[in-house]
C-alpha cells in the first residue's frame, strides 16, 4: 500500500482498497473509454426513487439537438419551489445523470429544491466547447420555463462535483459575461478547472488510484482536443471573478484538486464574492461516493446539505 494511501481515513479506505483489487490500477487502467464507462456505470447503482419526490424525465432543445434532463419535484415542496441545476461529474469524459440520482433526489428530498440535473456530450468524442455549451443551454431552459416548473426564478442555484463543478463554473462565468441567469447562489464541488496540472497537490497525488495525476491529464487532453484553454474551459485561468454568486466549495486532503481549488475559492473571496470553503483530511476524490458509510463521508454530505438549505433561505 502506498504511502499516500495509508493517510486516507480507515473507513474510507477500505472500499477504495475493494475496488483497487478488482480493477488493479483504478479506472483510468481500462484504456478503451467506453468499457471505462461501462464499468463505471455499473459500480454506480441508481437507486429506487425516494418516497418524497417524484422524477420525469424530458427532452429540450439543446445547442445539438434534443438533449436530456431529469427533474426532481419534493411532493412536499412549497410553490413557488426553490431549484437547483445539477451537473453530474466524470472527468469531462464518463458519468450520467442516472449515475448520480441518489444524490440529486437526497437534495430534492432534504431541501425541499426541484433539482434538474443535466446530460451532456462528452469528449473525446465532443471535447471542448461541447460540455459548457450544453449545460449553458439547460440552464437558460430551466430559467425561461421557471413558471411552468413551478419553481421561484429568484432562488434558483447551481451545483456540480468535479468535472460538474468545472462546468458549474464555467455556466456562471458565461451568464455574468452574457448578462443572463441570474443565479442565486453556487456548489462547484472539488471542482475540476486547471488544465496546468501544475500545482503540488496534482504532482503529490500519484497513487490513490481514484482520479490522480494522470488520469487527469488524460481527461484534459481528451476534452480540449488540442486546442489551448479559455476561462470557460479552464475556469482557474479567469482572470476576473467578480460578479459570481456565493459560493460553497469543498475539497479533499488528498484529491489532486486541493491546491486549484484552495486558490480558487481565495481568488473569489479577492474579488468580493462570498465563498466558504472546506477541506476535509483523510478524503480522497470523490471519497464521500464510495464510502458513504463512513463518518467522513456522511460529514461531508451533510456539510453540503446545510450549505444549500442557508443558500435557499437567504
Amino acid at each position: 500500500m502506498s504511502q499516500q494511501r495509508n493517510r486516507i481515513d480507515p473507513a474510507s479506505r477500505e472500499p477504495l482498497e475493494g475496488l483497487l483489487a478488482a480493477i488493479p490500477g483504478g479506472f483510468n487502467s481500462i484504456s478503451d473509454i467506453e468499457q471505462r464507462r461501462t464499468v463505471v456505470g455499473q459500480l454506480l447503482v441508481e437507486p429506487e426513487l425516494d418516497k418524497n419526490v417524484t422524477m420525469e424525465e424530458r427532452l429540450i432543445p439543446g445547442p445539438a439537438g434534443e438533449q436530456k434532463i431529469r427533474i426532481y419535484h419534493a411532493k412536499k415542496s412549497k410553490k413557488p419551489a426553490p431549484a437547483l441545476v445539477y451537473i453530474h461529474g466524470g472527468g469531462m469524459i464518463l458519468g450520467s445523470i442516472a449515475g448520480e440520482a441518489a444524490i440529486s433526489q437526497m437534495f430534492c428530498a432534504q431541501t425541499g429544491a426541484t433539482v434538474i440535473s443535466v446530460d451532456y456530450r462528452k469528449a473525446p468524442e465532443f471535447p471542448y466547447p461541447c460540455g459548457p455549451d450544453d449545460c449553458y443551454s439547460a440552464a437558460k431552459w430551466v430559467f425561461d420555463n421557471a413558471s411552468e416548473l413551478g419553481i421561484d426564478v429568484k432562488n434558483i442555484g447551481i451545483y456540480g462535483g468535479s468535472a460538474g463543478g468545472g462546468l458549474a463554473l464555467a455556466v456562471v462565468l458565461m451568464a455574468r459575461d452574457r448578462k443572463t441567469l441570474n443565479f442565486k447562489y453556487m456548489l462547484p464541488i472539488y471542482p475540476m478547472i486547471d488544465d496546468r496540472n501544475e500545482t503540488s497537490s496534482t504532482h503529490e497525488v500519484t497513487e490513490i488510484g481514484i482520479w490522480d495525476r494522470s488520469a487527469n491529464i488524460e481527461a484534459w487532453n481528451w476534452y480540449l482536443g488540442g486546442k489551448p484553454a479559455d476561462s470557460y474551459a479552464a475556469p482557474a485561468r479567469a482572470t476576473d471573478l467578480s460578479g459570481l454568486p456565493p459560493a460553497f466549495i469543498d475539497v479533499g486532503e488528498l484529491d489532486a484538486f486541493r491546491v486549484e481549488d484552495a486558490e480558487f475559492a481565495l481568488r473569489l473571496l479577492k474579488s468580493g464574492v462570498a465563498c466558504e470553503f472546506r477541506i476535509y483530511p483523510g478524503a480522497y476524490h470523490g471519497s464521500e461516493i464510495f464510502a458513504p458509510e463512513a463518518d467522513l463521508s456522511k460529514r461531508i454530505v451533510a456539510g453540503r446539505v446545510d450549505a444549500l438549505k442557508r443558500f435557499i433561505a437567504l
